[in-house]
């Protein structure tokens, strides 16, 4: 079967000087998606149009750094901040995927919800560390995230995380733990390079370099997707994707907006965009409350699954899907 059966406005980039405040109240959360609204066989229109399916909508591609008590920039959040946006996702009936599974088009979901990727730059230990007992220790985002799916169980565990040289403190047992446990572990060059100022030369051997990094520490593995070290694209941006050492589906911006579907014409893999986590404070409308409150509402436009994988559904709208999914497409 081929793999896109396996599937279910304008935007600011900004090129920001890092890889939160604290945010406003959590709205009030959405509906829970009814249990009745589970998938027959072979989803129809009125069945689409039931669970407002919208597969070519957008998607929140949420972008993390360090999870601390005390944030030192706008890119840091508190335990408590982190808690509160994932309780809010699961609330909302997202749930979690990789950058892998987006750029793959695998969006497997149940029909009503909406994809959410959660990202994570740089290695840093706030977002993974081991306890003595050998799971991820108290405080970190892992473990956050593990015990928020715990409470909700739809809500999968699962995560993109982005690593330069020595990630989470050096612990060699970090990346086999992630990468045994379904995380995806994703290049962010071996030292954080700027690949825009890089030559071309110097660009493609620090993504390759950092590459190499992932598959020593994990043999077998493939990593298949990037994040732009500043969201900085090379001078050619191509060479995001494929370079000397290095073929890859998918490159992540830094971003201030939701993502296209990958279904999309609009969706480009070399240029995915993210959202900021932030509630409040400098930039906050690029930041993940201002686009969740956003996507929310009724002219949000947000990717609502039909719980089929091997159907794409959206309203009719004038939006067509991509041709590598116009042959499982479904217009209501």
């Amino acid at each position: 079967m081929p793999s896109f059966l396996r599937l279910s406005a304008g935007l600011a980039v900004v090129l920001a000087a890092g890889c939160g405040a604290p945010g406003p109240a959590t709205p009030a959360p959405a509906p829970p998606v009814p249990e009745l609204a589970v998938a027959p066989a072979r989803v129809t229109p009125a069945f689409a149009r039931q669970v407002a399916a919208d597969e070519l909508g957008r998607i929140p591609v949420l972008m993390y750094h360090r999870i601390v008590a005390k944030p030192r920039s706008v890119y840091d959040r508190t335990p408590a901040e982190f808690a509160a946006e994932l309780e809010r996702l699961a609330a909302e009936n997202y749930v979690p995927v990789t950058t892998a599974d987006l750029v793959s088009r695998n969006l497997d979901l149940p029909a009503g919800t909406h994809p959410v990727v959660l990202t994570f730059d740089d290695g840093d230990p706030s977002v993974f560390a081991l306890a003595p007992d050998g799971q991820p220790a108290a405080g970190t985002a892992v473990r956050i995230l593990l015990d928020v799916a715990a409470a909700h169980p739809r809500f999968r565990p699962v995560a993109s995380l982005y690593v330069n040289e020595r990630p989470f403190g050096g612990d060699g047992r970090a990346l086999r733990w992630l990468s045994e446990h379904h995380f995806e572990i994703g290049n962010h060059t071996a030292k954080h390079t700027n690949l825009r100022r890089a030559t071309e030369k110097a660009a493609t051997t620090a993504i390759a370099d950092g590459d190499a990094l992932i598959r020593q520490a994990l043999p077998g593995y493939e990593p298949s997707t990037l994040a732009l070290p500043y969201g900085a694209q090379p001078r050619r941006e191509e060479l995001a994707l494929r370079g000397p050492g290095y073929s890859y589906r998918g490159a992540l911006l830094v971003g201030a907006g939701p993502a296209p579907s990958p279904c999309s014409r609009t969706f480009e893999p070399a240029a995915i965009p993210r959202i900021r986590s932030q509630g409040s404070g400098p930039e906050a409308e690029y930041g993940s409350a201002h686009w969740l409150d956003e996507l929310g509402s009724p002219s949000g436009r947000r990717y609502t699954s039909d719980g089929d994988p091997s159907t794409v559904s959206y309203p009719l709208s004038g939006a067509e899907p991509v041709d590598a999914c116009a042959g499982v497409s479904l217009a209501y």
